[in-house]
C-alpha cells in the first residue's frame, strides 16, 4: 500500500533523521511505505486552488515531486501549453512541448502533437481554436479534480506511530540509549533533562581503558547523546556513557576504525549541533571530524609549535579557536584550512581560551597568572587582569576560564590553587570560593552545571569540590581518584552527570 500524507515536510524530516541516526531498518520501512513522499503535496486544497486559478509557476514544481499517471500528466502539460499560447508566451509553450512528457505523444499521437506545434506558430488565435467549446475555467476544474484524486491524505499520527515502533525496536537492540527523547522535527535526539541541578554524589559508571593508556581529555556532545574521549595513545573514541560501552551504531567504530592523532590527544570540543568534533594533540596539530562517519574533514598540521591545550568552535561552526603550550591563541578557518588570526601577549602556557557570548572577543587564561580579553577583530588586548592571590600567596597559573550562563558579563576563573573567583569582564572581583585546603588540593580542572548553579572543581588530591555559585559556598566534596593522578572533569549538558578521568586509566561518571 502506498501511504500519502498532507505533511511531506514531516516525512522528509523523519526519513532524514532515521538515515542520519543510522536507523537503517526504520528508514527502509518508512521509505517503502511512504514512497519517499513522492505522492504528497503541502496542501491538497492549495494544490487544487492553484490549478483552478492557473498558477502554473506553483503547480509545475509541485507536480515534479508526484508520480502521476501518464495520461493525466500529459493533460496537465497540454493545458499549460494552451494557456501559454493564449497569452503569447510562445517560447515557453515550445519549451514545454520539447519536455520528456510529450515524447510519447510525438511518437504515438502525431496529430495531437502537430496541432500544438501549429498553434504555437499562429499569429492570430480565437479562444475556441485553443479550447474548443469547453471554457478554460471548466477545463481547469476537470483537471484539478482528476489530479486531486492522485493524492490521498491520512492522519500524521499513523506515521508517528510507525516511527515510534521502529525506534522502540532500535532501543530493544541497544542502538539507542534508554531514556532517549527524540525531537523528530529538529532531526535530533535529546537526552533526558534534570529539572533540578545537583552536585555529583555517587558513582554511576566506570569506563576502563587498556593497560598503558588513559584519557587525557573528554567532552559530552551538546545534544547530550555522546561522550568523546581523547587518549594518551592518540585514539579518539565515542562512548555510550549510559552503558559504558563504545557507540557501535557509529559504523566506523563497529568496524574497529577510529579517529586518531599521532600523539596524545589533549583537547576535544563539539560543534553546537554535535555534528563536528575538533581535536588537538600534543604535537601541535588540529583535526576536525564528522562524528557520524569518523571522516577527517580538515587538518591543521602546523596549528601550533607545541601541544594544544584547549580547542573551541565558533557559534556558526566555521572557525576553530585553539590555545597552546607555545603561549599563543589562534583562530583557524575550517573552510579555508588556514590560520586566520593570532593573539600574542601571554608569557607562558595558555591553558584555556573561549569566545565571548557575542563572539566579538576572545578570553584566555595562562600559566603566567593572567586572564586576557582580546578584540576578536584586531587581535589587540582589551584588558589584562589577575585574579586575587591564593591564600598561600603568589600568582598561581590560571587553569580555566568559564562564562557564567546566567550572566554574560561575569567570568569564572579557576586558578591552580584552592581558590576560584568570579570576575566581571572589566576585571572587578565579584566573589571568591575556596576549598580551604592549604596544600595538596590545587585545582587542576573545573566544570559548571548547565544553568550555572554549581561549580565543580577537581583538585590534585583527587577530590571534586562542589560550590553553590550564588552564595559562593562549598557544599560537598567527593573522592573520585585514589591518590594522585587526577587529570580533568566535564559536565553533561542537560543532566546531573559529571565525568572525571585520571592516569589510572579509569573514566568515571558520577550522578547526583
Amino acid at each position: 500500500m502506498s501511504l500519502e500524507i498532507e505533511a511531506p515536510d514531516v516525512i522528509r524530516i523523519i526519513l532524514q533523521f532515521c538515515k542520519e541516526q543510522g536507523l537503517t531498518n526504520s528508514f527502509n520501512a518508512l521509505q517503502a511505505e511512504c514512497r519517499v513522499s513522492l505522492n504528497t503535496v503541502d496542501s491538497v486544497e492549495g494544490f487544487v486552488a492553484d490549478i483552478n486559478h492557473g498558477r502554473w509557476d506553483q503547480v509545475l514544481p509541485a507536480v515534479a515531486q508526484l508520480r502521476l499517471p501518464r495520461q493525466k500528466l500529459e493533460q496537465l502539460y497540454e493545458q499549460v501549453i494552451l494557456e501559454m499560447i493564449e497569452v503569447r508566451e510562445v517560447d515557453t509553450a515550445r519549451a514545454l512541448l520539447r519536455t520528456q512528457v510529450f515524447a510519447r505523444v510525438k511518437q504515438e499521437e502525431p496529430d495531437r502533437f502537430l496541432r500544438l506545434e501549429h498553434l504555437c506558430g499562429r499569429t492570430y488565435l480565437d479562444v475556441r481554436d485553443l479550447y474548443g467549446d469547453t471554457a478554460r475555467e471548466k477545463r481547469r476544474a476537470h483537471l484539478a479534480l482528476a489530479l486531486s484524486q492522485e493524492v490521498t491524505m491520512v492522519p500524521p499520527s499513523r506515521l508517528m506511530a510507525l516511527v515510534g515502533q521502529a525506534l522502540k525496536w532500535q532501543q530493544h537492540q541497544g542502538l539507542l540509549p534508554p531514556g532517549t527523547v527524540l525531537d523528530l522535527f529538529r532531526g535530533t535526539a535529546q537526552g533526558q533533562r534534570d529539572a533540578v541541578e545537583r552536585f555529583p554524589a555517587q558513582l554511576d559508571r566506570v569506563i576502563r581503558f587498556g593497560k598503558g593508556t588513559h584519557p587525557e581529555t573528554a567532552a559530552f556532545s551538546p545534544d547530550g547523546q555522546m561522550l568523546a574521549t581523547g587518549s594518551v595513545d592518540g585514539f579518539i573514541e565515542v562512548w555510550d556513557f549510559m552503558t559504558g560501552k563504545l557507540r557501535k551504531d557509529l559504523e566506523f567504530q563497529a568496524e574497529e576504525r577510529f579517529m586518531m592523532h599521532d600523539g596524545a590527544v589533549l583537547a576535544l570540543n563539539f560543534s553546537r549541533d554535535s555534528e563536528l568534533l575538533v581535536s588537538g594533540s600534543q604535537d601541535g596539530k588540529l583535526k576536525v571530524w564528522k562524528v557520524r562517519t569518523g571522516q577527517c574533514l580538515r587538518r591543521f598540521d602546523a596549528a601550533h609549535t607545541e601541544g594544544v591545550t584547549c580547542v573551541c568552535m565558533s557559534r556558526d561552526g566555521s572557525h576553530v579557536l585553539s590555545a597552546s603550550f607555545d603561549g599563543l591563541v589562534r583562530v583557524h578557518g575550517i573552510k579555508s584550512g588556514r590560520l586566520l588570526k593570532e593573539f600574542r601577549g601571554h608569557t607562558s602556557y595558555v591553558n584555556s581560551a573561549i569566545y565571548s557570548p557575542d563572539g566579538a572577543q576572545v578570553i584566555s587564561g595562562s600559566s603566567d597568572g593572567t586572564v586576557r580579553v582580546w578584540d576578536g577583530r584586531t587581535c589587540e588586548v582589551v584588558l589584562a587582569m589577575k585574579p586575587p592571590q591564593a591564600p598561600a600567596g603568589g600568582e598561581p597559573a590560571v587553569a580555566a576560564v568559564i562564562l557564567l550562563p546566567q550572566n554574560s558579563e561575569h567570568l569564572l576563573v579557576i586558578s591552580r590553587s584552592s581558590t576560584a573567583c568570579i570576575l566581571t569582564l572589566k576585571g572587578q572581583v565579584v566573589k571568591t570560593m575556596t576549598s580551604g585546603k592549604a596544600t595538596g588540593g590545587d585545582f587542576v580542572g573545573a566544570c559548571l552545571s548547565p544553568r550555572g548553579e554549581w561549580l565543580n572543581c577537581l583538585g590534585e588530591d583527587g577530590i571534586v569540590y562542589s560550590f553553590a555559585v550564588a552564595p559562593g559556598r562549598l557544599d560537598n566534596y567527593l573522592d573520585v581518584v585514589e591518590g594522585k593522578g587526577a587529570i580533568g572533569l566535564t559536565h553533561h549538558p542537560h543532566r546531573n552527570l559529571v565525568a572525571t578521568w585520571a592516569v589510572d586509566g579509569a573514566l568515571k561518571v558520577w550522578k547526583a
